[in-house]
């Protein structure tokens, strides 16, 4: 290999490395003040004084709410009308599995329903279901100066003070006969001091342990295994420095996933999640790891009839096992809701390592 591939290969790498670590969140142009009323068009009660509070920023989400009557709590949603839903949910523990939202939508089959978030899955989303008493005939769902205003009221002595909120991915609202909802674009997880608007973040539970499970796989199985792939296959040359940087890439790789695995089984059980396919996959891809470790320590000799064979099961078993990896990695940073950006920034990762795979195979055709 000539020097000119070398520095390519590293530039390369510590490219992939800035934007890896790096990502800038989304952050909307539309906006919406608490310094004002706005006059609202298909409103069913008054909002004069209520209580506002800007409740995400970085989605310019805006809640106005307020007592109106004994045990009758009224409240107005807006953001910016992307063609997409929004949605409000009560949760005891600032969690979404097993709360309730209500759930707004624009466009010419604008809607408003309660759903029970029974877990992850959309499937376990059910319309017309929830633990919140809403007030009949009150709901209501309006466009207007390019938002979207979600008004309602609900039957309670106080309503839960941890409050989620969510957007619905562009183009794709629920409809009729099911009024199913799809996976939600992102989401936060907020706590409000209904009497003072005080706003407060909540942090996942086991925002750590979830970081590490996720980073860990990803840099393990999604990156390291790639690129000791492309060390082997490209690098030949170099012998034996080829052999040494492919085994030490892919043991760090190994362990770095095996730890990575550890996490998601200790957090699936602290958190009690539901997500059989994701740790399914897992333990498949950490299966398949631990016959590439065996079969490193049982490979023939190179003189060997056997080597071919072993060559075919080593190479073959290894592009199975990184293609389930990084399936299940971007299935994780789905169930986690970590957020386009997530995917983004891998996807541009594993899309430079494919680049730097086809200039490499260009190059060792060409020297044939």
């Amino acid at each position: 290999m000539k020097p000119t591939t070398t520095s390519f290969f590293f530039i390369t790498l510590a490219l992939l490395f800035v934007i890896f670590i790096s990502h800038a969140p989304f952050v909307n142009s539309q906006t919406d003040s608490c310094s004002s009323t706005p006059s609202i068009n298909g409103i069913s009660f008054d909002i004069t004084n209520f209580q506002c509070s800007s409740v995400w920023d970085s989605h310019d989400f805006i809640l106005r709410y307020k007592e109106t009557e004994s045990q009758v709590w009224s409240f107005v949603l807006s953001a910016p009308d992307n063609n997409g839903y929004i949605a409000i949910g009560f949760s005891r523990q600032g969690l979404m599995v097993g709360s309730s939202a209500i759930v707004g939508w624009g466009g010419s089959n604008r809607g408003i329903k309660q759903y029970y978030l029974g877990a992850h899955d959309s499937s376990l989303v059910d319309p017309d279901q929830g633990n919140l008493v809403v007030v009949s005939d009150t709901s209501s769902v309006t466009t207007q100066s390019s938002r979207i205003y979600m008004a309602f009221q609900l039957n309670t002595t106080q309503p839960e003070s941890k409050l989620l909120y969510a957007v619905g991915p562009q183009g794709r609202l629920p409809s009729s006969p099911d009024f199913r909802l799809v996976q939600h674009d992102t989401m936060v997880s907020t706590t409000i001091n209904y009497l003072s608007g005080d706003l407060s973040k909540n942090s996942q539970p086991y925002s750590r342990l979830r970081r590490s499970h996720g980073v860990l796989n990803m840099l393990g199985w999604g990156v390291l295994m790639p690129i000791g792939v492309i060390v082997a296959r490209y690098f030949k040359q170099f012998d034996p420095i080829w052999f040494y940087a492919h085994t030490s890439i892919q043991s760090g790789a190994f362990i770095l996933g095996l730890a990575g695995v550890i996490c998601g089984l200790v957090l699936k059980d602290r958190i009690k999640a539901d997500v059989p396919t994701h740790k399914s996959l897992g333990i498949v891809v950490l299966v398949l790891g631990g016959l590439q470790v065996k079969a490193f320590l049982a490979r023939p000799d190179k003189a060997s009839k056997l080597r071919k064979y072993w060559n075919w099961y080593h190479h073959g078993l290894g592009r199975v096992m990184i293609a389930l990896a990084v399936a299940n990695v971007f299935y994780g940073i789905h169930l986690g809701n970590a957020g386009n950006e997530w995917n983004a920034g891998f996807g541009v990762v594993l899309a430079l390592l494919c680049i730097v795979a086809i200039v490499l195979e260009f190059r060792k055709w060409a020297r044939k």
